[in-house]
Order: C-alpha cells, then sequence, then structure tokens
C-alpha cells in the first residue's frame, strides 16, 4: 500500500499555474519539487490542505484567488518610458529588472511590452490580481530521510570543487 500525504511524509510533485480565465500556463516547474508536508510550506495553504490525503500518481487542480496570494494589481506599478530612455541590455520583453527607490527599497519590474518609440515595465507580480487554477502531480510520498526531515525538504549533495589554479582559465 502507497503513503498518503500527511503531516511529516515527504512530498515530490510537479505542478503549472494557469489563469483560469484563459487557461495559459502562466509558470510551473517540470523537475521534481520535494519537501516535507507540514514542516515546510512551498506553496498556498490552501493547496497544501487539497494534497492532503492524496497519494504518488495523484493529479490534482486547486483554484486560487490570486488576490489573496499576490494582492491586488496596481496600475501605479506600471511605467511607459520613450525606449530611447532606456539602455539596449533592458529591451527585451519577459526581462525582469531590479530597481530601487529613492528610499533604497527595490522591487522587480517586469518588461511587459515594447514597440518603436516606447518600452512598459510592470512592478506588479504576474500572478496577481488573477484566479489561478494550480495543476500538480504528485509524484512521490514517503518517509523522509533525517535530512530531509531536519531542512524539511530536498537534500541536494554540495557541488565538487576542484583545485584549479588561475592558470586553467
Amino acid at each position: 500500500m502507497s503513503s498518503q500525504v500527511q503531516k511529516g511524509m515527504y512530498v515530490e510533485l510537479i505542478y503549472k499555474v494557469k489563469d483560469k480565465k484563459t487557461m495559459d500556463i502562466l509558470t510551473g516547474v517540470e523537475f521534481p519539487l520535494g519537501y516535507v508536508h507540514g514542516h515546510n510550506e512551498i506553496l498556498a495553504p490552501s493547496v497544501h490542505m487539497e494534497l492532503e490525503g492524496k497519494f504518488a500518481g495523484d493529479v490534482i487542480e486547486v483554484l486560487i484567488d490570486g488576490k489573496q496570494i499576490f494582492g491586488p494589481r496596481d496600475e501605479a506599478l506600471v511605467f511607459t518610458d520613450y525606449i530611447d530612455n532606456v539602455p539596449m541590455e533592458y529591451r527585451k520583453v519577459g526581462l525582469s529588472i531590479l530597481m530601487e527607490n529613492d528610499q533604497g527599497g527595490t522591487r522587480s519590474f517586469l518588461v511587459t511590452r515594447i514597440d518603436d518609440k516606447t518600452i512598459t515595465v510592470d512592478g506588479n507580480n504576474p500572478l496577481c490580481g488573477r484566479d489561478l487554477l494550480f495543476c500538480l502531480e504528485i509524484l512521490t510520498v514517503r518517509e523522509p530521510t533525517s535530512e530531509e526531515f531536519l531542512v524539511g525538504g530536498s537534500v541536494v549533495p554540495a557541488p565538487e570543487i576542484s583545485n584549479w589554479s588561475k592558470q586553467n582559465f
């Protein structure tokens, strides 16, 4: 008998997040994402609640109100400027740009539109203000190793570091 997702169990899953209205895929992970259930909430609490009691191989969909997680959309965080005022390396739709305000606070802005004369950046989280559909596939449910339990998720081996000197470059 396979194990159920419950507190203290190690779970690996993959997921996609879709816009409920358009069904466009907005984001997701295609590599297994591992965590210890009830120890490390890596997704929205309502998603974790829906995972409870499920098994490896189960596929579930969970509707999420993006406004609750990411807040409402704020049009004051959308800016359009003449493209000539923007350095060439920032002129790519989809590029994330970290900007700093006068008080030293930072926010990530996404380049959302470019035309012959202007560029538009948006400081809203791309998932805010939307109804989202989390589509999850549970790959593994098992007892965690002691190390996984301690860190609350996957344990990745440290990379091997060789003793190369500057001469090798």
